[in-house]
């Protein structure tokens, strides 16, 4: 069993900035995830990636999130950060941490899922 807690969300003006951290907690060799990464779910929309990064610290971002957005993990690997600058209210939505696995370039997040923390971004 694996725990998901996502923390740091709140409201804030376009063009302004936010740090999303996201702690994962279980046994045995859940700690050792190879990639984590962090999906968004705007109210009436499907749940998307937004950014996920390996054990080695290589990432992937959306498109509409590069250059704006940073995914970083901890030192202790089940530790996952999200630093969202230069926000826009196209931003606004609840962001869920996840844990997971690369197949090549393709991230699959495992089938745990915290509560969320909400975003949102007011023009």
């Amino acid at each position: 069993q694996v725990q998901l807690v996502e923390s740091g969300g709140g409201l804030v003006q376009a063009g302004g900035s936010l740090r999303l951290s996201c702690a994962a907690s279980g046994s045995g060799s859940i700690f050792s995830f190879n990639a984590m990464g962090w999906y968004r779910q705007a109210p009436g929309k499907e749940r998307e990636l937004v950014a996920a990064v390996t054990s080695s610290g290589s990432t992937n971002y959306a498109d509409s999130v590069k250059g704006r957005f940073t995914i970083s993990r901890g030192a202790a690997k089940n530790r996952v950060y999200l630093q969202m600058n230069s926000l826009k209210p196209e931003d606004t939505a609840v962001y869920y941490c996840s844990a997971g696995r690369y197949s090549g370039t393709v991230y699959y997040p495992y089938d745990y899922w915290g509560q969320g923390t909400q975003v949102t971004v007011s023009s």
